[in-house]
C-alpha cells in the first residue's frame, strides 16, 4: 500500500511515519519543514505547499493523512485567517482532489477541542461541537469538508485527538504534560492555570497506533472517532507529572495553582475507536512522564525555539512579512 502523510515530518509524523514503514507500507511525506525533517534517512519527502498539488500529484496512493495545518490554539489565535486557510480549506481541497484522483480513503486529524464547553458532560462523536475559539471552529470545518465526500468507494475517517503528550524526534515543549515536566526540571515549578478543567489526555504513541488502526481497518469504515486514553482535570496531570519527575528523576516540584477562567473543558467517550476500529490507548500519564525522562538527553536545551511552535510560527510570519515587496 503506498501512503501521503500531508504535514508527516512534524511531532505525531516524526513517530508515525517510522511505524508505517516497518509495517512495510510506501510513505512519502509533503510538508514544508517548518520544523525542520527529523525523518529516517530514505523517506521521500515533497516541500511543497499543499494547495499546489494536483490530481497527477495524487494518483497512485491508495490513502492519504493529514496531519498539516496549525496545530494550537496559539498559532490559530496569533493567525486567524492562516488558520482557517490551513485547518478548514487546506483539507477541504486536499480531500476532494484526493478522491478526484482515486485515492480509496482520506484520514483527517482531527481534535478534541471541537466540543469547546460541557459541564458534567461525556461527549461521544454525537454531541453537539460548540467551539468559540478560531483552532476548534476550524478544525471542525475541516473534518465537515472531509467527511461529505464520503462514499462506497472514497472512505473518509476523522480522529479526534485527545492532547497530546510524550516524546518525538521533532519535539515540542507547548502541550500540557510536556509543558508541565520541562518546568518541573528546569523551575522546580508547575503551574497550573485552572486546576478544574477537563482534558482527554493521548500519549503520542497510541496517536500514531490510532493513524494505524484507522489505515488498517475495512474499507468500508466510514466516520468520526474519539481517540484518547482517559480524561483528566489540568490538577490531577500536575500532580502526576510531579510524582514522575520526584520517581523518575529525583526532582522535587512545586505547585502554582490558579484560577484562570477557562472556556475549553470536555470529556470524551472513546468506545466507537474501540468498538470499530480495535483501538485502545495504552499509555497512561505516568507512562508519558517516564517516556519524558527516558528520552532526556534528545532534548537536552529545552528552551531551543524550535520545541514551540507559536515561537517557529512567528519568526516564520516575520520572514515572511520582510520578503514581500
Amino acid at each position: 500500500m503506498k501512503i501521503l502523510v500531508a504535514g508527516g515530518a512534524g511531532y505525531i509524523g516524526s513517530v508515525l511515519v517510522p511505524q508505517l514503514i516497518e509495517r512495510g507500507y510506501e510513505v512519502d511525506v509533503v510538508d514544508l519543514l517548518w520544523f525542520g525533517n527529523h525523518l529516517p534517512d530514505g523517506v521521500k519527502v515533497i516541500q511543497r505547499e499543499i494547495m499546489t498539488l494536483e490530481e497527477k500529484d495524487l494518483s497512485g496512493y491508495d490513502q492519504v493523512l493529514f496531519i498539516a495545518g496549525l496545530s494550537n490554539d496559539p498559532m490559530a489565535e496569533y493567525s486567524p485567517a492562516g488558520n482557517f486557510i490551513d485547518n478548514a480549506a487546506l483539507p477541504a481541497y486536499l480531500s476532494y482532489t484526493s478522491k478526484r484522483a482515486g485515492v480509496k480513503r482520506f484520514i483527517y486529524g482531527c481534535s478534541c477541542s471541537v466540543y469547546g464547553y460541557s459541564v458534567d458532560v461525556l461527549c461521544d462523536e454525537s454531541a453537539l461541537a460548540t467551539s468559540s475559539y478560531p483552532y476548534g471552529i476550524s478544525k471542525l470545518q475541516g473534518e465537515f469538508a472531509c467527511l461529505s465526500l464520503q462514499d462506497d468507494k472514497f472512505s473518509t475517517i476523522s480522529l479526534r485527538k485527545g492532547t497530546v503528550s510524550g516524546y518525538s524526534p521533532r519535539m515540542r515543549l507547548d502541550l500540557i504534560i510536556n509543558t508541565m515536566f520541562k518546568t518541573a526540571i528546569t523551575e522546580k515549578l508547575i503551574t497550573v492555570n485552572n486546576p478544574s478543567i477537563w482534558r482527554p489526555i493521548l500519549d503520542i504513541r497510541d496517536a500514531a497506533s490510532a493513524y494505524i488502526r484507522a489505515i488498517e481497518v475495512d474499507p468500508s469504515v466510514s466516520g468520526i472517532f474519539n481517540i484518547a486514553y482517559g480524561n483528566y482535570t489540568v490538577g490531577e496531570v500536575a500532580d502526576y507529572v510531579r510524582e514522575g519527575v520526584k520517581e523518575y528523576l529525583g526532582i522535587a516540584a512545586r505547585l502554582n495553582i490558579k484560577y484562570i477562567e477557562d472556556f475549553r473543558n470536555y470529556k470524551v467517550n472513546c468506545e466507537k475507536a474501540r468498538n470499530v476500529l480495535s483501538f485502545s490507548a495504552r499509555y497512561n500519564v505516568k507512562d508519558t512522564i517516564r517516556n519524558l525522562a527516558e528520552n532526556m538527553t534528545n532534548f537536552k536545551d529545552m528552551e531551543t525555539p524550535d520545541y514551540y511552535n507559536i515561537k517557529v510560527f512567528k519568526k516564520l510570519n516575520r520572514v515572511a512579512e520582510r520578503s514581500m515587496p
